[in-house]
């Protein structure tokens, strides 16, 4: 990744990419912008994959992971930390999480605060003016962060970006999974014009003129292909135009289906 000119890495105390980071590239930091996160519990097992971890939202807590972080990645500072899992604002301050987060910045142990936040808490984080960037999901097949990330830039925080690539969801032999799903309800097709689905995606991403950072987040990715994608820069003049007057009723729709279905009521943000 480096040597393709990518200089922003985002992680988590979950799994092992902390440790990895701190034995293959931390003799190179000085060329990358560094960002995790905290609110795992220190010391738990990890989850199985697809499960989400344990988290607690407590000085104590905060503290410990951002330390582990930096023994695991070999480096005393840290671009950006960011709360995981999108707490509530009573979370944050119930048991001093924000307090020492913003402590830690002020050690200079930590340059950014921030939030990966979803809704219905990320309009509350926005508002408390207290973080310099926020991580929050969206694509052309998840948009419904649209409004917020807009409010957040208006504010002065940076914006990144995850799921920019629907997970490599519509391309050809995956084609699976509640992005998969979202793709085929939204009905893009006749848009692509020559694009394959993931070019669409990625430029669509790189549109919003609201973003710093996007994350491309598929699973074992053709790096050098989505790379040569963003360099052709954000979507056409016209496939703008048609996205914007497209119409998003049937993705709320789909949204609602998969927010109530089965007598439950959840939020999605995979």
């Amino acid at each position: 990744m480096l040597d393709a000119g990518i200089n922003y890495i985002d992680t988590s105390i979950d799994g092992l990419s902390e440790e990895r980071i701190g034995r293959y590239i931390s003799h190179r930091r000085d060329e990358y912008y560094l960002a995790s996160k905290c609110g795992c519990l220190v010391g738990a097992t990890p989850a199985p994959r697809g499960q989400r971890s344990q988290h607690v939202f407590t000085l104590e807590n905060i503290v410990a992971g951002v330390e582990q972080s930096l023994a695991r990645m070999k480096t005393d500072y840290l671009d950006v930390v960011q709360f995981h899992s999108s707490p509530s604002r009573q979370t944050l301050e119930k048991h001093g999480a924000l307090e020492a987060l913003l402590e830690l910045r002020e050690a200079g142990k930590v340059r950014f605060a921030g939030m990966s936040g979803t809704l219905p808490h990320l309009i509350g984080h926005i508002e408390m003016g207290v973080f310099d960037a926020f991580q929050i999901p969206y694509s052309a097949v998840e948009r419904e962060h649209e409004a917020t990330i807009a409010a957040a830039a208006q504010k002065g925080a940076g914006i990144v970006i995850r799921g920019g690539a629907a997970k490599g969801a519509p391309t050809e032999g995956k084609q699976a999974g509640l992005q998969w799903e979202r793709w085929r309800r939204a009905q893009l097709d006749d848009l692509l014009e020559g694009m394959t689905p993931m070019e669409f995606i990625l430029r669509f991403t790189i549109t919003n003129p609201d973003l710093d950072t996007t994350i491309v987040g598929t699973i074992n990715p053709d790096l050098q292909t989505n790379l040569d994608i963003l360099e052709k820069g954000p979507l056409p003049a016209d496939r703008r135009t048609s996205m914007k007057r497209r119409s998003n009723v049937s993705l709320l729709q789909a949204r609602r289906r998969e927010w109530t279905g089965n007598d439950r009521r959840f939020l999605v943000v995979g």
